[in-house]
């Protein structure tokens, strides 16, 4: 991050907004582009913002192809801006497996996606609760909230 990144990242307050998109592959596009949109609106750092997009494109397409929807039929996608550091999170039903990362074959055409998100956050990791599961994710520094 900049030094200029810096002294605007800690000027700012907490910031966050939360979606909830169908449980539909075409979700995916419109929620990426609200995320980049909001995250640009207020100044986080633009390596951040694109690992930003990158993450929530993995993250929701995983809860459509892998995961049952909320109660409600959406998915639940947010994120909050803290001081810099984007912490994402993306709420579904869960499915009969926790989220990891695999090991594809060399030329499989999917079973990347975590592994990419992995590489990308600062902190992530899967909550499981009463209300769904969680996939979350901090990127541009570690979080300050605590986590499971």
């Amino acid at each position: 991050m900049t030094q200029t990144a810096q002294r605007v990242a800690t000027r700012q307050p907490t910031r966050h907004r939360t979606l909830r998109v169908a449980h539909h592959a075409a979700a995916v596009p419109s929620t990426r582009r609200a995320l980049v949109a909001d995250l640009r609106s207020i100044g986080v750092d633009a390596n951040v913002v694109d690992e930003a997009e990158i993450v929530v494109s993995e993250l929701l397409g995983n809860a459509v192809r892998h995961a049952d929807a909320l109660p409600d039929g959406r998915v639940r996608v947010h994120w909050q801006v803290k001081g810099g550091v984007v912490e994402l999170d993306v709420t579904d039903a869960g499915s009969g497996s926790a989220p990891r990362p695999l090991q594809p074959a060399p030329y499989a055409t999917s079973g990347r996606g975590l592994r990419i998100v992995r590489s990308l956050a600062h902190e992530w990791g899967v909550l499981d609760d009463e209300r769904g599961r969680t996939v979350w994710v901090t990127l541009g520094g570690p979080s300050r909230r605590r986590r499971p």
